[in-house]
C-alpha cells in the first residue's frame, strides 16, 4: 500500500486492525506487516491454511490501510 507522509502503521486504528487480523489466524497462519526500506510503501503478506481467510484478511487490512494513507 502506497502512502504520503506519515507511516499509517502508525495510527492507532491499524494497529487494533493488525491485531485483530492476528487473532483470527492465530493457530492456523501469521501475518507480516512492515514498512519498506527503500520506498513508501506498507507490505502485507500473510500465509495460512485457509486460504479464503488469508484472502480475506489481507484484502481487508490493505483497504483499511490504504485509507488511511491517503
Amino acid at each position: 500500500v502506497r502512502f504520503n507522509g506519515k507511516s499509517p502503521l502508525e495510527n492507532d486504528e491499524i494497529k487494533i486492525a493488525i491485531t485483530a487480523a492476528e487473532e483470527k489466524l492465530k493457530g492456523s497462519g501469521r501475518l507480516l506487516i512492515r514498512k519498506s526500506g527503500t520506498e513508501p510503501l506498507i507490505r502485507v503478506m500473510a500465509e495460512g491454511n485457509d486460504s479464503d481467510l488469508v484472502k480475506e484478511i489481507v484484502d481487508g487490512l490493505v483497504s483499511h490501510i490504504d485509507s488511511v494513507a491517503t
